[in-house]
């Protein structure tokens, strides 16, 4: 069971000893943009001792931003990195160029679910559009019915809006949605009659998870819901001790009952695990999954159904996160898991319920080279979705068959993702024969495929073909790369066949590398205006990603996370290696969690990159903690509550590992002041202890979105312009012709 919102840090990046500096602008270029207004960072420093250990926190104040210096600071020097981008020469044209090739497919379909009936809901979002809208069609063919219209909310209200889930009800009358404001996954739960436009009951506030499952006869659902947070509540009591709560359509809230949670009798999780609900669609099993923060692995708890949906629920733990389960299907009275309990690539194992003890499981799909990820069941087959590197393979076996699941031939090697549930996406259903891929390669844009009982796949034709969904001209290299240890580590790299390896080349390096997240095959078609600029796009996957697996990912775990960056800079060596570019044309680029892997690259090698750009990024991880996604992630990255996790969010962190009268590249840090994953002041602190620490004259740029967050809900002229601002400024540090501004 996976919620609408995810903990995770995803983008879809010692001692301090420092003087307060002025930002010194040097060369002609850069001279062009300096600003003597520009406010200076105070210091006001602080000093935590962790296990004997001092940190100095010379911006501690920033993390109030309603702060007047902070403020007047955040808007001067975002304001400036505005005015800056757009004297770049080339920038708007960039920007045109994005723009045409985005608007010529005519619609961008996402979040499909397919029920009973042929009936399809679906998210859509025309060429001229700016957001994501809600329908409803019969018939993949058919005309779409409007549900939900974001933009029609930011018109009223003069904020931008976006859908954060949907969840249909079993025969599609009604629907649960989360829409939430200015990029804050603060999503308010809306049900919707979708026969007559109706809104039904009032809107539920603290819905951000989603948690969504409707009872087979439609007559009752369940949703998380966050506690309410009174005056005076901690940062991280936000996500603390939510439950799940059991309503009929039409009911007040207060009227709703808790069916699992802390205050369940006969559940027994923490207050900072998360409760959520599912209901078998044969009306006889109710499914709790508790879900610990960003950790992969997920305990289980059944019940049957009936009890829970009279709001008496007799539920019995079937697994815990010690089981090393990361996917569970149902179908026919039997679980399906994936689990990497001594299979490091994973393995999918069935369990009875009518005797649901883990040793007495079978294996369906044993272990082998290639990393099992998920399974699903729907009304023909289970499918299992694998990954052989980057690639992904789709297996399945019919229900009532022995022996391994068969490979489904794709129409293409690329990626997709099966989910049974994730913020209404449904691509099996246990209901229906089949289920629905959306598949997507390097250079192939994504299509929504229906992969029918016979085996036979087919375009359901839901999303539109365009212009430039399968450009000519590109080449895409597949390599493995030496780390510091020996380790080989996968890289993919995209150029026009144009591209000459003479070490010229402008280049863009990213990485995430967290929560065992791989970088599969996807397609971009604003990553051709990089290329026709005569770029070069590589994307690593260093341990940290689960490429080769659990083993690969752990190694690149709290206190192994040095690996992540260390692998990621031999990936940047790489490519200088073999002429691909040079350090004074190599850029980085890392979101989120991704800012761990680009940020250590920077502070470890500052010699290596001419430019690095921490999006929405993790970049004080010592402090991470007292924020309110930061409990939810202490299983990913360790707490400073342990001496080893403190030494390793000590070695992980950016800001702690800034250090004064040092070359630092250029860099631009970008991010939503709503974020509620990284809060702002990750990047405004590191942006001001850059600044006073550099001593290359190369700008540190702080660009701030204060109608967003975390990149969830962006409009798409939110995400395009921001694009545009992040090529410009690598074509600018890197010298290429064009992007250069004039002298003063």
């Amino acid at each position: 069971m996976k919620l609408a919102f995810s903990f995770a840090f995803s983008f879809a990046f010692s001692q301090l000893r420092h003087a307060a500096l002025a930002l010194a602008l040097g060369g002609t270029a850069l001279a062009a943009f300096a600003q003597t207004t520009l406010p200076t960072a105070a210091v006001r420093n602080v000093t935590d001792t962790h296990f004997g250990t001092k940190v100095d926190d010379p911006y501690r104040y920033f993390e109030n931003k309603a702060d007047p210096d902070v403020a007047k600071w955040m808007k001067a020097h975002s304001d400036h990195a505005y005015a800056t981008l757009a004297r770049i020469p080339g920038r708007n044209a960039l920007l045109e160029k994005i723009q045409k090739y985005d608007s010529a497919t005519s619609d961008r379909i996402a979040q499909v679910t397919r029920l009973p009936g042929d009936l399809y809901f679906l998210e859509r979002r025309s060429a001229t559009e700016n957001q994501f809208k809600l329908y409803m069609r019969q018939g993949v063919k058919g005309a779409d019915k409007l549900l939900v219209d974001p933009e029609a909310l930011e018109k009223k209200t003069g904020k931008p809006h976006a859908i954060n889930w949907y969840t249909p009800s079993p025969d599609g009358s009604l629907v649960a949605y989360g829409l939430s404001a200015q990029g804050s996954e603060a999503a308010v739960l809306h049900l919707l009659n979708t026969r007559t436009g109706k809104p039904v009951g009032t809107p539920i506030p603290r819905a951000d998870f989603g948690g969504v499952d409707w009872s087979p006869d439609g007559k009752s659902f369940v949703f998380n819901r966050l506690r309410a947070q009174g005056k005076g509540a901690k940062a991280t009591d936000k996500y603390q001790n939510s439950q799940t709560l059991l309503l009929r359509p039409g009911e007040r809230v207060a009227a709703a009952r808790s069916v699992f949670g802390t205050d369940v009798k006969g559940v027994k999780i923490g207050a900072a695990e998360i409760p959520v609900v599912s209901f078998s669609h044969d009306g006889q099993w109710a499914f709790g999954y508790v879900i610990n923060g960003t950790q992969r692995e997920q305990g289980l708890y059944v019940a049957p159904q009936a009890g829970v949906l009279l709001g008496k629920p007799a539920w019995k733990r079937v697994l815990s996160s010690s089981d090393d389960v990361t996917s569970i299907a149902y179908f026919g009275g039997t679980l399906y898991l994936v689990s990497h309990k001594s299979a490091p690539r994973s393995q999918v194992l069935s369990l009875k319920l009518g005797s649901p003890d883990l040793k007495s499981a079978e294996v369906v799909m044993p272990a082998s080279d290639r990393v099992v990820v998920n399974v699903v069941a729907a009304a023909d087959a289970i499918y299992v979705e694998t990954r052989d590197g980057n690639v992904k393979r789709l297996f399945k076996r019919a229900h009532g068959a022995s022996g391994a699941p068969v490979e489904v031939k794709l129409p293409l090697e690329g990626s997709f993702e099966l989910s049974n549930s994730e913020g209404g996406v449904t691509a099996a259903n246990p209901r229906l024969p089949g289920v629905i891929i959306d598949l997507q390669s390097w250079n192939s844009a994504r299509q929504v495929y229906l992969v029918a009982a016979d085996g036979s796949v087919a375009n359901t034709g839901l999303q539109p073909a365009g212009t430039y969904d399968t450009p000519q001209g590109i080449v895409t290299t597949e390599v493995k790369v030496k780390s510091h240890d020996g380790a080989l580590v996968p890289l993919s790299i995209i150029h026009r066949d144009s591209v000459k390896l003479d070490g010229s080349n402008p280049t863009i390096l990213y990485g995430y590398a967290s929560y065992g997240i791989t970088e599969e095959p996807f397609y971009s078609v604003s990553r051709l205006a990089w290329l026709d600029a005569g770029g070069v796009y590589a994307i690593a996957n260093p341990r940290g990603t689960s490429v080769y697996g659990e083993e690969w990912y752990r190694g690149g775990y709290q206190a192994t996370k040095p690996n992540t960056w260390k692998d990621f800079i031999a990936c940047a060596e790489y490519l200088i290696a073999q002429k691909y570019t040079q350090a004074s044309k190599l850029g980085i680029l890392g979101g989120s969690a991704g800012g761990i892997l680009v940020g250590r690259a920077m502070t470890e090698r500052p010699d290596l990159f001419a430019a690095v750009i921490p999006a929405v990024g993790a970049l004080d991880m010592i402090r991470m903690e007292t924020t309110a996604n930061g409990v939810p992630n202490i299983p990913e990255f360790g707490s400073t509550k342990t001496e080893a996790g403190f030494k390793a969010l000590l070695a992980m962190s950016t800001y702690a590992n800034i250090k004064p009268g040092t070359p630092y590249p250029a860099v631009m840090l970008t991010h939503g002041v709503n974020d509620p994953r990284v809060e702002v002041w990750e990047s405004t602190k590191a942006a001001a202890l850059l600044m006073a620490s550099t001593n290359s004259g190369k700008p540190v740029l702080m660009r701030l979105a204060y109608d967003a967050g975390h990149g969830v809900g962006n409009t798409k002229k939110q995400q395009l312009e921001e694009r545009a601002d992040m090529f410009a400024f690598f074509l600018w540090q890197m010298g290429v012709p064009g992007f250069q501004p004039p002298p003063p």
